[in-house]
Protein backbone atom coordinates (compact mmCIF):
# COMPACT_ATOMS: atom_id res chain seq x y z
CA UNK A 1 0.00 0.00 0.00
CA UNK A 2 2.50 2.45 0.90
CA UNK A 3 4.87 2.08 -2.41
CA UNK A 4 1.46 2.61 -4.14
CA UNK A 5 1.12 5.78 -2.41
CA UNK A 6 5.02 6.57 -2.91
CA UNK A 7 4.44 5.71 -7.21
CA UNK A 8 0.80 7.62 -7.23
CA UNK A 9 2.76 10.79 -5.53
CA UNK A 10 5.64 10.19 -7.65
CA UNK A 11 3.52 10.38 -10.73
CA UNK A 12 2.20 14.06 -9.62
CA UNK A 13 5.42 15.30 -8.89
CA UNK A 14 6.27 13.85 -12.24
CA UNK A 15 3.51 15.59 -14.23
CA UNK A 16 4.08 19.02 -12.11
CA UNK A 17 7.99 18.96 -12.95
CA UNK A 18 7.92 17.60 -16.93
CA UNK A 19 5.96 21.04 -17.86
CA UNK A 20 8.38 23.37 -15.65
CA UNK A 21 10.99 21.91 -17.23
CA UNK A 22 10.16 21.74 -20.55
CA UNK A 23 9.24 25.48 -20.55
CA UNK A 24 12.85 26.45 -18.66
CA UNK A 25 14.53 24.56 -21.39
CA UNK A 26 12.00 26.15 -24.02
CA UNK A 27 12.93 27.18 -26.68
CA UNK A 28 16.10 24.67 -27.58
CA UNK A 29 15.43 24.60 -31.42
CA UNK A 30 14.16 26.66 -34.53
CA UNK A 31 10.44 27.61 -34.08
CA UNK A 32 8.25 27.47 -36.91
CA UNK A 33 5.73 30.91 -37.60
CA UNK A 34 2.81 29.74 -39.73
CA UNK A 35 1.58 32.42 -42.20
CA UNK A 36 -1.60 31.16 -43.98
CA UNK A 37 -1.34 33.52 -46.40
CA UNK A 38 0.85 34.45 -49.56
CA UNK A 39 4.35 36.35 -49.35
CA UNK A 40 3.24 40.68 -48.74
CA UNK A 41 0.02 40.72 -47.49
CA UNK A 42 -0.40 42.24 -44.20
CA UNK A 43 -0.32 38.76 -42.11
CA UNK A 44 3.12 38.20 -44.02
CA UNK A 45 4.31 41.73 -42.81
CA UNK A 46 3.26 41.42 -39.06
CA UNK A 47 4.38 37.69 -38.55
CA UNK A 48 7.82 38.89 -40.02
CA UNK A 49 7.75 41.60 -37.82
CA UNK A 50 6.92 39.27 -34.51
CA UNK A 51 8.98 36.71 -35.90
CA UNK A 52 12.25 38.60 -35.56
CA UNK A 53 11.30 40.31 -31.92
CA UNK A 54 10.69 36.54 -30.80
CA UNK A 55 14.58 35.35 -32.40
CA UNK A 56 16.36 38.10 -30.45
CA UNK A 57 14.50 37.47 -27.32
CA UNK A 58 14.46 33.93 -27.03
CA UNK A 59 17.53 33.24 -28.63
CA UNK A 60 16.16 30.68 -31.19
CA UNK A 61 15.52 31.23 -34.70
CA UNK A 62 11.66 32.02 -35.44
CA UNK A 63 10.98 31.19 -39.44
CA UNK A 64 7.83 32.34 -40.97
CA UNK A 65 6.64 29.83 -43.46
CA UNK A 66 3.92 30.57 -45.69
CA UNK A 67 1.22 28.37 -46.31
CA UNK A 68 -1.42 29.79 -48.03
CA UNK A 69 -4.65 28.08 -49.69
CA UNK A 70 -8.29 27.71 -48.82
CA UNK A 71 -8.63 30.41 -47.58
CA UNK A 72 -6.40 30.60 -45.29
CA UNK A 73 -7.67 27.20 -43.83
CA UNK A 74 -4.58 25.37 -44.97
CA UNK A 75 -2.47 26.90 -43.18
CA UNK A 76 -4.52 27.42 -39.69
CA UNK A 77 -4.78 23.48 -40.21
CA UNK A 78 -1.53 22.48 -40.08
CA UNK A 79 -0.90 24.52 -36.66
CA UNK A 80 -4.36 22.59 -35.51
CA UNK A 81 -2.51 19.30 -36.02
CA UNK A 82 0.88 19.93 -35.19
CA UNK A 83 2.91 18.82 -32.23
CA UNK A 84 1.58 20.74 -28.77
CA UNK A 85 4.95 21.22 -28.33
CA UNK A 86 5.50 25.47 -29.17
CA UNK A 87 7.45 25.33 -31.88
CA UNK A 88 4.65 25.50 -34.49
CA UNK A 89 2.68 28.76 -34.46
CA UNK A 90 0.50 30.15 -36.31
CA UNK A 91 -0.83 33.90 -37.07
CA UNK A 92 -4.23 33.81 -36.82
CA UNK A 93 -6.87 36.47 -37.89
CA UNK A 94 -10.48 37.23 -37.94
CA UNK A 95 -11.36 35.92 -41.55
CA UNK A 96 -10.86 32.20 -40.39
CA UNK A 97 -11.16 32.14 -37.04
CA UNK A 98 -14.41 34.38 -36.57
CA UNK A 99 -16.16 34.65 -40.31
CA UNK A 100 -15.41 31.48 -41.68
CA UNK A 101 -16.24 29.17 -39.64
CA UNK A 102 -20.15 31.05 -39.96
CA UNK A 103 -19.95 30.74 -43.93
CA UNK A 104 -18.89 27.49 -44.46
CA UNK A 105 -20.84 24.09 -43.82
CA UNK A 106 -17.79 22.00 -42.31
CA UNK A 107 -14.21 23.09 -41.51
CA UNK A 108 -11.14 20.97 -41.20
CA UNK A 109 -10.41 22.21 -37.54
CA UNK A 110 -12.59 23.84 -34.53
CA UNK A 111 -10.91 27.30 -34.28
CA UNK A 112 -12.05 27.30 -30.91
CA UNK A 113 -10.91 23.81 -29.29
CA UNK A 114 -8.22 23.17 -31.58
CA UNK A 115 -6.27 25.97 -30.64
CA UNK A 116 -4.13 27.42 -28.14
CA UNK A 117 -4.52 30.87 -27.67
CA UNK A 118 -1.75 33.11 -26.88
CA UNK A 119 -1.88 36.70 -27.72
CA UNK A 120 -4.39 38.96 -29.89
CA UNK A 121 -1.14 40.63 -31.42
CA UNK A 122 -2.88 43.81 -33.61
CA UNK A 123 -5.95 44.61 -35.47
CA UNK A 124 -6.64 47.56 -37.95
CA UNK A 125 -9.35 48.67 -40.20
CA UNK A 126 -9.81 47.90 -44.20
CA UNK A 127 -9.97 50.20 -46.83
CA UNK A 128 -12.50 50.51 -49.31
CA UNK A 129 -10.74 51.42 -52.60
CA UNK A 130 -11.49 51.70 -56.67
CA UNK A 131 -8.56 51.41 -59.19
CA UNK A 132 -7.71 55.46 -60.18
CA UNK A 133 -8.78 55.34 -63.96
CA UNK A 134 -12.63 54.99 -62.66
CA UNK A 135 -14.35 58.28 -62.65
CA UNK A 136 -15.05 58.36 -59.11
CA UNK A 137 -13.48 60.78 -56.58
CA UNK A 138 -16.15 59.66 -53.64
CA UNK A 139 -18.12 56.04 -52.56
CA UNK A 140 -21.10 57.78 -53.42
CA UNK A 141 -19.97 58.56 -57.00
CA UNK A 142 -18.42 55.54 -56.98
CA UNK A 143 -22.07 53.75 -56.22
CA UNK A 144 -24.07 55.32 -59.07
CA UNK A 145 -21.10 54.51 -61.53
CA UNK A 146 -21.79 50.56 -60.22
CA UNK A 147 -25.62 51.36 -60.21
CA UNK A 148 -25.04 52.68 -63.70
CA UNK A 149 -23.13 49.56 -65.28
CA UNK A 150 -25.94 47.03 -64.22
CA UNK A 151 -23.60 43.51 -62.49
CA UNK A 152 -20.89 44.40 -64.92
CA UNK A 153 -18.74 45.78 -62.00
CA UNK A 154 -16.05 43.22 -61.19
CA UNK A 155 -15.27 43.58 -57.15
CA UNK A 156 -12.46 41.75 -55.45
CA UNK A 157 -12.21 39.76 -52.99
CA UNK A 158 -8.74 39.78 -51.33
CA UNK A 159 -10.30 36.66 -48.34
CA UNK A 160 -13.44 34.61 -49.44
CA UNK A 161 -14.95 34.01 -46.24
CA UNK A 162 -13.22 37.00 -44.67
CA UNK A 163 -14.36 40.11 -43.14
CA UNK A 164 -13.29 41.41 -46.50
CA UNK A 165 -16.10 39.28 -48.17
CA UNK A 166 -18.46 40.77 -45.41
CA UNK A 167 -18.32 43.92 -45.91
CA UNK A 168 -18.11 43.76 -49.51
CA UNK A 169 -21.53 41.96 -49.53
CA UNK A 170 -22.39 44.84 -47.12
CA UNK A 171 -21.82 47.56 -49.08
CA UNK A 172 -22.97 45.97 -51.89
CA UNK A 173 -27.12 45.25 -49.63
CA UNK A 174 -26.73 48.48 -48.07
CA UNK A 175 -26.76 50.69 -51.42
CA UNK A 176 -28.56 48.24 -53.48
CA UNK A 177 -26.21 47.69 -56.10
CA UNK A 178 -25.17 44.82 -58.15
CA UNK A 179 -21.48 43.77 -59.26
CA UNK A 180 -19.75 40.98 -59.28
CA UNK A 181 -17.48 39.45 -56.66
CA UNK A 182 -14.36 37.89 -57.89
CA UNK A 183 -12.19 35.88 -55.37
CA UNK A 184 -8.23 35.75 -55.16
CA UNK A 185 -6.15 33.95 -52.95
CA UNK A 186 -4.79 36.91 -50.59
CA UNK A 187 -4.32 40.76 -50.78
CA UNK A 188 -1.55 40.67 -53.19
CA UNK A 189 -2.73 39.17 -56.08
CA UNK A 190 -6.06 40.85 -55.73
CA UNK A 191 -4.84 44.50 -55.46
CA UNK A 192 -2.15 43.49 -58.67
CA UNK A 193 -5.17 43.17 -60.78
CA UNK A 194 -7.04 46.14 -59.15
CA UNK A 195 -4.01 48.18 -59.94
CA UNK A 196 -4.29 46.81 -63.53
CA UNK A 197 -7.89 47.59 -63.89
CA UNK A 198 -8.85 43.64 -64.30
CA UNK A 199 -11.15 44.44 -61.70
CA UNK A 200 -12.98 47.66 -60.42
CA UNK A 201 -13.09 47.80 -56.52
CA UNK A 202 -12.12 45.75 -53.45
CA UNK A 203 -11.64 45.72 -49.70
CA UNK A 204 -8.32 45.08 -48.27
CA UNK A 205 -5.72 45.54 -45.19
CA UNK A 206 -4.19 49.02 -45.19
CA UNK A 207 -0.78 47.81 -45.39
CA UNK A 208 -0.96 45.71 -48.60
CA UNK A 209 -2.76 48.32 -50.58
CA UNK A 210 -1.05 51.65 -49.31
CA UNK A 211 1.83 52.07 -51.43
CA UNK A 212 -0.23 51.54 -54.47
CA UNK A 213 -2.84 54.79 -52.42
CA UNK A 214 0.13 56.87 -52.46
CA UNK A 215 1.68 56.32 -55.83
CA UNK A 216 -1.91 57.53 -56.92
CA UNK A 217 -2.82 54.14 -58.52
CA UNK A 218 -5.47 53.03 -56.70
CA UNK A 219 -7.71 55.68 -54.56
CA UNK A 220 -9.13 55.18 -51.09
CA UNK A 221 -13.18 55.87 -50.86
CA UNK A 222 -13.86 55.17 -47.31
CA UNK A 223 -11.92 52.92 -44.08
CA UNK A 224 -14.22 49.90 -42.17
CA UNK A 225 -13.15 51.77 -38.51
CA UNK A 226 -15.75 53.82 -36.77
CA UNK A 227 -13.12 56.58 -36.36
CA UNK A 228 -10.74 57.70 -39.38
CA UNK A 229 -7.15 56.21 -39.07
CA UNK A 230 -4.25 58.33 -38.84
CA UNK A 231 -2.79 56.57 -41.94
CA UNK A 232 -5.61 58.05 -44.36
CA UNK A 233 -6.48 60.81 -42.60
CA UNK A 234 -8.35 62.56 -45.34
CA UNK A 235 -10.06 58.91 -45.56
CA UNK A 236 -13.66 59.33 -44.47
CA UNK A 237 -15.51 56.27 -42.46
CA UNK A 238 -18.04 54.09 -44.41
CA UNK A 239 -20.49 55.88 -42.47
CA UNK A 240 -19.33 59.50 -43.04
CA UNK A 241 -19.54 58.46 -47.07
CA UNK A 242 -22.73 57.56 -46.92
CA UNK A 243 -22.81 53.98 -45.95
CA UNK A 244 -23.59 53.51 -41.78
CA UNK A 245 -23.77 50.30 -39.89
CA UNK A 246 -21.03 48.69 -42.00
CA UNK A 247 -17.82 48.94 -39.18
CA UNK A 248 -15.31 46.37 -38.86
CA UNK A 249 -11.47 45.89 -38.25
CA UNK A 250 -9.43 42.94 -39.24
CA UNK A 251 -7.01 41.46 -35.92
CA UNK A 252 -4.09 38.91 -36.06
CA UNK A 253 -3.28 36.98 -33.25
CA UNK A 254 -0.68 34.37 -32.52
CA UNK A 255 -2.01 30.94 -31.28
CA UNK A 256 -0.50 27.43 -30.90
CA UNK A 257 -1.65 23.85 -31.13
CA UNK A 258 -4.17 22.84 -28.39
CA UNK A 259 -2.87 21.15 -25.58
CA UNK A 260 0.28 23.03 -25.53
CA UNK A 261 1.86 23.77 -21.98
CA UNK A 262 0.63 26.91 -20.21
CA UNK A 263 3.61 27.55 -19.29
CA UNK A 264 4.81 27.53 -23.12
CA UNK A 265 1.91 29.38 -23.60
CA UNK A 266 2.88 31.98 -21.27
CA UNK A 267 6.35 32.30 -21.95
CA UNK A 268 5.46 33.25 -25.67
CA UNK A 269 2.77 35.24 -24.19
CA UNK A 270 5.09 37.64 -22.43
CA UNK A 271 7.88 37.83 -25.10
CA UNK A 272 5.29 38.58 -28.17
CA UNK A 273 3.77 41.23 -26.10
CA UNK A 274 7.05 42.88 -25.23
CA UNK A 275 7.85 42.70 -29.06
CA UNK A 276 4.59 44.16 -29.93
CA UNK A 277 4.91 47.41 -27.71
CA UNK A 278 8.63 48.31 -28.25
CA UNK A 279 8.93 52.00 -29.38
CA UNK A 280 10.43 50.51 -32.87
CA UNK A 281 7.52 48.31 -33.25
CA UNK A 282 4.90 50.11 -32.64
CA UNK A 283 5.98 53.24 -35.14
CA UNK A 284 5.98 50.25 -37.39
CA UNK A 285 2.64 48.94 -37.05
CA UNK A 286 1.31 52.62 -37.06
CA UNK A 287 2.99 52.67 -40.21
CA UNK A 288 1.27 49.78 -41.45
CA UNK A 289 -2.03 50.91 -39.96
CA UNK A 290 -2.29 48.75 -37.30
CA UNK A 291 -2.78 49.08 -33.79
CA UNK A 292 -0.66 46.75 -31.24
CA UNK A 293 -2.35 44.72 -28.69
CA UNK A 294 -0.85 42.31 -26.33
CA UNK A 295 -3.85 40.50 -24.77
CA UNK A 296 -3.37 37.30 -21.88
CA UNK A 297 -4.28 33.83 -23.29
CA UNK A 298 -7.51 33.81 -21.62
CA UNK A 299 -8.37 37.47 -22.67
CA UNK A 300 -7.70 36.51 -26.40
CA UNK A 301 -9.72 33.37 -26.31
CA UNK A 302 -12.63 35.18 -24.90
CA UNK A 303 -12.34 37.54 -27.44
CA UNK A 304 -12.29 34.37 -30.58
CA UNK A 305 -15.73 33.22 -28.62
CA UNK A 306 -17.28 36.74 -28.87
CA UNK A 307 -16.02 37.74 -32.58
CA UNK A 308 -17.52 34.03 -33.42
CA UNK A 309 -21.01 35.22 -31.95
CA UNK A 310 -20.95 38.77 -33.50
CA UNK A 311 -19.89 37.81 -36.99
CA UNK A 312 -22.47 34.86 -37.41
CA UNK A 313 -25.53 37.15 -36.83
CA UNK A 314 -23.54 39.18 -39.50
CA UNK A 315 -23.22 36.33 -42.06
CA UNK A 316 -26.88 35.18 -40.97
CA UNK A 317 -27.83 38.76 -41.95
CA UNK A 318 -25.75 39.16 -45.40
CA UNK A 319 -27.26 35.29 -46.72
CA UNK A 320 -23.34 34.77 -47.04
CA UNK A 321 -22.65 31.34 -47.96
CA UNK A 322 -19.99 29.45 -48.80
CA UNK A 323 -19.07 25.70 -49.88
Amino acid sequence: MKQRILRAITLVALALVVPLAQAQSYPNKPIRMIAPYPPGGATDILARLIAQGLTEALGQPVVVENKAGANGQIGHDFVAKAAPDGYTLVLGNSAVLAVSVSMYDKMPFDPIKDFAPITLAAQGPLVFEINSAIPASTLKEFLAYAKARKGKVNAGLAGVGAMHHLVTEMVKLQAGVDWTNVPYKGSSPMVLDLVAGQIDVGVDNIPSSLPQIKAGKLRALAVTSGKRTPLLPDVPTLAEAGVPGVEAAAWHGVLAPAGTPPEIVNKLNAEIVKVLHSPENVAKLAGLGLDPVGSDPKTFADFIASENVKWAKVVKASGAKLE
